[in-house]
């Protein structure tokens, strides 16, 4: 895409019933200057209230997202912004004489075949770049959402699955197959791949909605309905076109962020409150008001005198890379504290195996970092007597974050009780001061010779 703002050349405008309002509405796109964003007047209500796309004015509902200011509302914008995404629009005014955005086919396809038809033009201002300083990591229930720094780019991967849990609706068609698709943004894959792809329900959750109020302007021709026997008096375009349609709400829930978005999101059932979750955090880290953090700072770790460098680690521990799990330890009372450090990197090797488009340092390798630990713990112990621990039990198991590159692992072991030839210990790893693993872990003390 280009480096330069974007705006279209010529006025257009279209007319059609929004999908859950169902209130027939004409909407016209029209340019506007660099640096203006993008914005929508609602022509139909007094004053002509101007709305601008910004993360200050989203907001999420059951099943769409919407802006709101003051009291002007425009609702279902996802699609179009979708479409501005993919075509690198930066700068437009849409107006409109009602609540919410025409449904078409339910998808984005139309307004990219409108956008087209307006041509475009690029503007003397450089497009605005978001980089991320850190990976971004949004979680709720079983959906998660993860952004991970890129130097070019937005890319893209999506993983859909039927049965859900977690929501406002509960629903489970476990008839249909998990659903992945994966891309890299640009025009071209945009307007082939994504903008196709339509709006779906299950059958049963249309129900539910119409009982709601809404879906008043949704038919078997612009949504998807989806029942146990497949789709009702409709056909897929794509195999996995559920897949590719909630990467195209997401496309369109990011664009909110007003400009080139560079990293990588790996999505896990995401809609759209949880895009707009990550819409705020991504905003947060911009303007740095994210919390203090707890990771170590340079000036704290060359004011602390680390107890244990990866040199001092490797004359206790036997293990080497790519099982060395402990970066450093910056803190031993010895047999009864010790607290130590795992930055975890997007190069660890186990990243190339252990789902590779969706990186999480797996729990297990958390365990082995803490039981090291342990061991690091009895550093003097183990290492006068030629000894070493191994595992033998974990107890009170629990994974409560994932823990993704970019993260600092900060693990404490505290002792419960350490005899001559076995132990026990409590240990949590932390990151930013949350805690994500926690462990009760048994062991035995051994000679080196032994093993």
């Amino acid at each position: 895409m280009s480096h330069s703002q974007c705006t279209i050349r010529d006025a257009v405008e279209m007319t059609g019933k929004g999908l859950h309002e169902g209130v027939e509405v004409t909407m016209r796109l029209l340019p506007t200057g660099a640096n203006q964003g993008v914005s929508f007047v609602r022509v139909d209500l007094e004053g002509k209230p101007k709305i601008p796309a910004n993360p200050d004015t989203i907001n999420t509902r059951l099943r769409r997202t919407s802006v709101i200011y003051d009291e002007a509302e425009v609702q279902t914008i996802e699609h179009l912004l979708s479409s501005l995404a993919g075509l690198g629009i930066d700068n437009l005014v849409i107006e409109i004489d009602g609540p919410e955005i025409p449904g078409c086919d339910g998808s984005a396809k139309p307004f990219v075949e409108l956008l087209q038809e307006a041509g475009r033009v690029y503007q003397d201002a450089p497009r605005k770049q978001i980089h991320l300083k850190e990976p971004i990591f949004v979680q709720d229930g079983d959906l998660s959402l993860y952004a991970i720094p890129s130097e070019q780019g937005l890319d893209i991967s999506y993983t859909f699955q039927w049965w859900s849990d977690h929501g406002d609706l509960d629903y489970s068609l476990p008839a249909y197959a998990s659903q992945h698709y994966s891309l890299k943004l640009d025009e071209e894959s945009y307007a082939t791949e994504i903008a196709p792809a339509r709006t779906f329900v299950a059958e049963v959750e249309a129900t539910k909605l119409q009982a709601m109020g809404l879906g008043r302007g949704a038919n078997y021709s612009n949504t998807l309905v989806v029942g146990n026997e497949g789709v009702i008096e409709n056909e897929f375009r794509f195999p996995n076109e559920f897949a590719r349609h909630k990467i195209l709400d997401l496309i369109g829930d990011l664009f909110i962020l007003g400009g080139q978005l560079n990293c990588h999101i790996v999505a896990i059932k995401s809609g759209h409150n949880l895009n707009r979750r990550m819409v705020e955090s991504i905003q947060n880290q911009l303007e740095q008001k994210r919390p203090a953090t707890k990771k170590l700072s340079a000036a704290e770790e060359k004011d602390r005198e680390v107890a244990m460098d990866i040199r001092a680690i490797a004359d206790v521990l036997p293990h080497r890379f790519p099982f060395l799990l402990v970066d450093r330890v910056v803190e031993v009372q010895e047999g009864k504290r010790a607290v130590g450090i795992k930055n975890v990197s997007i190069n660890e090797p186990f990243f190339q195996g252990h789902f590779p488009g969706i990186p999480v340092m797996p729990g297990v390798l958390q365990l082995e970092a803490m039981a090291q630990m342990a061991g690091l713990m009895l550093a003097s112990h183990l290492a006068d007597k030629n000894k070493v621990i191994m595992l033998l039990q974990a107890d009170k198991v629990k994974w409560r974050r994932a823990v993704v590159p970019g993260d600092q692992l900060v693990i404490e072991t505290v002792a419960l009780r350490i005899k001559e030839k076995s132990g026990e210990v409590k240990t949590t790893g932390t990151v930013d001061g949350n805690l994500v693993t926690e462990a009760i872990i048994r062991f035995m003390i051994v000679d080196k010779d032994s093993i």
